[in-house]
């Protein structure tokens, strides 16, 4: 797996994903939205903190309702590539199952797995259960529903291409989630990215700063329509 500096990680998470994603049009141009965030379906039930989680994904298929079509071992060679990574990855989680998103693919007894083993933040196509639990095992957590239980459990594969909300992912991409969802940010780009987000925000602050004065008129905003 291809990978950056730490520092560059680093310097992402000191943004949000709305910011990293106006990063990201700087650097590249426009991409379609599907290759670049995620949809409004994702929600944050386990919130990082003042912070996005940020790290590189580790994408899995799983199925909440139907019998197991893989060993027992594949299960556990994608929780030793949690703990083996010496990155921090964010767990992607996609249920492939017929019908889909009907039961859950992740609980509390996973997170504490996964937070032990060096997960920063689990995204999810499909349902979480136990979501007070996983927020006691210290896993910031997104999926696109909710629900109390599952099926005969199994996971399909690892380490393939995904897609979470409408995003499509690969493994190793980076990731910046945060309350508005899920950016993308192709490792290759990633160091220009997190250049030009300090140019976003400045930019960004400039605008703030112009119109927070609470007596606004009409000449500041021609002047504004003027320099812009």
């Amino acid at each position: 797996m291809n990978t950056v500096d730490q520092s560059i990680l680093d310097t992402l998470a000191e943004y949000d994903s709305a910011t990293v994603q106006n990063a990201g049009i700087l650097v590249r141009g426009y991409i379609h939205e599907n290759d670049d965030y995620t949809d409004p379906t994702i929600r944050e039930y386990v919130s990082p903190g003042v912070k996005p989680a940020v790290g590189y994904a580790l994408t899995s298929t799983w199925t909440p309702l139907s019998g197991s079509t893989s060993d027992g071992y594949a299960r556990m060679d994608y929780f030793d590539s949690i703990a083996k990574a010496n990155f921090p990855v964010i767990v992607v989680q996609q249920d492939v199952d017929n019908p889909s998103s009907r039961g859950a693919i992740i609980g509390d007894g996973m997170a504490y797995q996964m937070a032990a083993l060096g997960a920063v933040g689990a995204l999810v196509e499909g349902n979480a259960r136990d979501v007070p639990g996983i927020k006691d095992a210290g896993l910031p957590l997104w999926a696109t529903g909710r629900v109390p239980g599952h099926g005969p459990f199994n996971m399909v594969e690892h380490e393939i291409a995904v897609t979470v909300a409408s995003l499509k992912i690969n493994p190793g991409d980076i990731l910046v989630c945060d309350a508005d969802g899920a950016t993308r940010v192709a490792v290759d780009e990633a160091t220009d990215v997190a250049k030009m987000c300090a140019e976003v925000r400045a930019k960004e602050g400039n605008l703030h700063r112009y119109f927070s004065g609470q007596k606004f008129t009409l000449d500041q905003w021609e002047e504004w329509n003027t320099q812009s």
